[in-house]
């Protein structure tokens, strides 16, 4: 199963959203966990995509205006990724990603 870590930068993004936000995130989460186990790449719906100008910053839509940026770390389990949440909420969170 992938690890994680939230950067505090996400932590106080997460405690701005709202219910719904959380919720929309939470689901897509579960996509993500699942395409990240079957290895096949990631699925449209979730429009996973390399942030612009970064070499190792991704960003993953949830909602309409949800975004969240992460990105690979160093294995915490051995033969599983390991994702660095960095920043969740709107498409502003991109400017400093």
């Amino acid at each position: 199963m992938p690890t994680y870590l939230w950067l505090p930068r996400f932590d106080a993004d997460w405690r701005r959203l709202d219910e719904e936000q959380r919720a929309r995130f939470s689901a897509a989460v579960a996509i993500f966990i699942e395409d990240m186990r079957t290895g096949t790449g990631f699925r449209g719906g979730l429009r996973v995509k390399r942030v612009q100008g970064t070499a190792d910053v991704w960003e993953m839509i949830f909602a309409p205006d949800g975004r969240a940026t992460w990105q690979y770390g160093a294995e915490v389990s051995s033969g599983e990724p390991h994702v660095v949440w960095r920043r969740i909420g709107t498409h502003e969170v991109l400017r400093r990603p």
